[in-house]
């Protein structure tokens, strides 16, 4: 009975093991990278090679050369790990099982970093209601041909566009559109050249692409009110009856965070506060609160009411005085400055000289006028004071000089009488 148990055991391993070789002879294998295609410049990155046949060796080997890498072949194994990687690692990569068995598809591997990052930004801007399209514009002062837009949220989904020159700048405009829930995440470029298409640039900073809307809207207030004066501590709270476990606060459209919710108000309600130290002009805004929770981050509320937030005044002056003996800095004009101030100062001079000069000439002749009318426009009858002959009296000379104003008084002698025989 155990002879034929035996048996029986071995023939069903040994048909198990031909069944096996049968169908890895004509299984299609695939291969992947762990934990991105994308390899960061002297980074590392584990290729897997898939099969539902066991106790196999695989070999890997890149497209372009067509030739096995001996330092890679697996020993009933199949991963393999590159690294650290450079530019001579990119490229196209396909494992088999032997030569001439059926390869995988060819898999791309990138390195990244080998050139400068370009920047990103959302037009009309990052956040966006459900159903509009947002322009995502990939730019780089260096010139590339190449631009590629990565979505973090979908493994291997990149957009690749043709770079275009515009004001100096490599440019490629994406949209993405209809806004849907599969629409919203972490996006970054990466840029390249038509010469090297393996080789990429280190990534951009990232941009978060959300959709607002999706629940009711929650409430924002200042503590202490919206007008502040500068030097206060001003400190914004976010809060609704929703079960947000986390809120946004935004000014001006600047997202400036998302801390968790800290706590319920004295009514119940969910709130978190926003702390922004002192006062100063720079917080003057408006500003809106949005609501979300951690497991869907990119899905908003409604927007808050909007809040604007004054910041004026001053509690202590931040000018130093010129009385102070402390104060060892001295403020200085730019070069430019201080010469056009001094000719100003040349020109105000020289036009109040000239003013008093000219208010003087004027006084003088005026007087001089006044003078000449009363004394010789005066009628010959007026002359006389009392029936007395003006010739009698002391005649009054006025002497005008530039400085002072003098009068004298002449009285003239008497005449001595005339004598009969002068006439004669």
């Amino acid at each position: 009975m155990c002879p034929t148990l035996l048996s029986l055991l071995s023939l069903g391993f040994c048909v198990s093991l031909k069944i096996w070789a049968l169908v890895g002879e004509y299984e299609k294998l695939s291969l992947s990278a762990w934990p991105s295609p994308v390899v960061p410049l002297g980074q590392t990155v584990t290729l897997w090679c898939h099969s539902r046949s066991p106790l196999k060796r695989f070999t890997l080997f890149k497209t372009d050369e067509r030739r096995r890498l001996p330092e890679l072949q697996g020993h009933y194994v199949n991963n393999f790990t590159l690294g650290p990687v450079t530019r001579e690692h990119a490229g196209f990569y396909m494992c088999s099982r032997a030569s001439w068995s059926a390869p995988s598809d060819p898999l791309q591997i990138v390195v990244s970093g080998v050139f400068t990052k370009p920047s990103i930004s959302a037009h009309p801007g990052p956040i966006m209601q459900r159903g509009k399209n947002v322009t995502l514009r990939c730019h780089s002062p260096v010139v590339f041909d190449k631009f590629i837009l990565h979505q973090e949220s979908s493994t291997g989904h990149f957009q690749r566009r043709g770079g275009m020159l515009t004001g100096g700048h490599c440019t490629a405009d994406f949209v993405i559109g209809p806004m849907s829930l599969a629409s919203v995440g972490t996006y970054r470029c990466y840029s390249s050249l038509s010469s090297s298409p393996y080789a990429w640039s280190a990534p951009s900073d990232p941009v978060d692409i959300v959709i607002t809307g999706l629940s009711r809207k929650p409430s924002i207030s200042a503590q202490g009110g919206p007008m502040v004066r500068s030097g206060e501590n001003v400190t914004l709270v976010c809060s609704s009856e929703s079960t947000f476990d986390q809120f946004h606060l935004l000014r001006d459209g600047e997202n400036l965070g998302c801390p968790l919710a800290g706590g319920r108000s004295p009514h119940g309600a969910l709130q978190s506060e926003f702390p922004l130290g002192p006062g100063t002009l720079a917080h003057s805004g408006v500003y809106r609160c949005y609501g979300s929770f951690t497991h869907s981050p990119y899905l908003w509320s409604e927007s808050s009411d909007p809040l604007f937030l004054s910041v004026t005044g001053s509690i202590t002056s931040t000018c130093p005085s010129t009385m102070d003996p402390h104060t060892t800095e001295e403020v200085q004009l730019p070069q430019g400055h201080s010469s056009q101030l001094h000719l100003l100062l040349r020109l105000s001079v020289a036009f109040i000289y000239t003013s008093i000069f000219l208010a003087v000439l004027v006084c003088h002749c005026c007087s001089i006028e006044d003078n000449v009318a009363i004394m010789e426009g005066e009628p010959k009858e007026d002359r006389t004071m009392n029936g007395k002959d003006p010739s009698a009296e002391g005649v009054i000379f006025a002497h005008l000089n530039h400085r002072t104003l003098s009068e004298t008084v002449f009285t003239p002698e008497p005449h001595a009488p005339l004598r009969r025989d002068q006439y004669l």
